[in-house]
């Protein structure tokens, strides 16, 4: 039995399942402050006899190993979980191996082991809905470097005719902050669901999301791009992407057929919470290799 967090700004996913992905029970806590959602969190895993954890958190996170902070929430947003050592937490309370990375990085893992990048060892993950985040599988592993990949932070060029200043508290105008869904919502006036009869918001969208894949295919030249998050619910953003990217593309880079190359999430709102599960799996093995080695 493994146990499994997708720790987003809205809400705690909580589950426990197994190695193949497979859920066997789940439930949704709120993301308040630390000391109403993660008693409730400790509370629903002392049900279960759980030999691993895996979290998949929003960020910033420290997940260098050798750091004194990592398996903390840093520099977030959400001042209450700033500097919060949310493994550590989950490590007292349950005495097992905690597998620890961003919610998209997890999201990443689940859609190359069983979603719609299974079989390839290169794909990136792109959530857009409350924030802009991205995960990417490199050479069949997760990309980590210094720390993990900013990738909804990066600058894009505003579109001529669009006066809205940007909503990122750090960069104002960056990607995330004139695309992800507060933007959107705080641009046009309404919720991105409450915009389907706006083409011009979509139109916008793609704009700015073609401007970011292009620079991720140039850097990182993915096999699979898989864009998820409530704003690519709305299924016309593809088309502008697509329609944007081969002109910023331009016949320099040859791409497979857009349509196929860049897709929603294989395994639906579930790519976060198996790519957790994934995560325990792994910490669980790397500690069952540990004490092997030691004997």
């Amino acid at each position: 039995m493994l146990g499994a967090i997708e720790a987003g700004g809205t809400k705690f996913v909580c589950a426990v399942g197994d190695e193949t992905g497979t859920v066997i029970e789940k439930i949704q806590i709120p993301t308040t402050v630390p000391e109403e959602t993660m008693p409730k969190v400790v509370s629903f895993f002392k049900r279960y006899a759980i030999k691993a954890m895996g979290i998949g958190s929003f960020g910033p996170i420290d997940v260098n190993r050798e750091s004194n902070k990592y398996g903390y929430i840093t520099s977030t947003p959400k001042i209450a979980w700033k500097d919060y050592p949310l493994v550590q937490t989950m490590m007292d309370a349950f005495q097992v191996p905690v597998g620890f990375n961003t919610d998209v990085n997890a999201a990443a893992l689940g859609e190359a082991t069983f979603g719609a990048g299974k079989g390839l060892d290169s794909l990136l993950y792109i959530t857009i809905g409350t924030g802009i985040g991205a995960g990417a599988v490199v050479q069949g592993k997760l990309l980590q470097g210094l720390s993990h990949p900013e990738m909804g932070h990066i600058l894009v060029r505003r579109h001529p005719d669009d006066t809205y200043l940007g909503k990122c508290p750090y960069h104002q105008d960056c990607l995330e902050g004139l695309a992800a869904g507060p933007a959107l919502e705080e641009r046009w006036g309404d919720k991105g669901s409450n915009l389907v009869a706006r083409p011009e918001a979509w139109e916008l969208e793609g704009y700015y999301l073609a401007q970011a894949l292009m620079q991720y295919i140039l850097i990182l030249s993915p096999k699979k791009i898989i864009l998820g998050g409530g704003v690519m619910n709305q299924k016309q953003v593809f088309t502008s992407i697509n329609k944007y990217l081969e002109e910023l593309i331009n016949g320099y880079v040859t791409l497979p057929e857009l349509t196929d190359y860049i897709v929603s999430p294989g395994l639906g709102d579930q790519a976060g919470i198996v790519g957790s599960l994934l995560l325990a799996d792994q910490a669980h093995q790397e500690k069952t290799r540990d004490l092997q080695w030691r004997d």
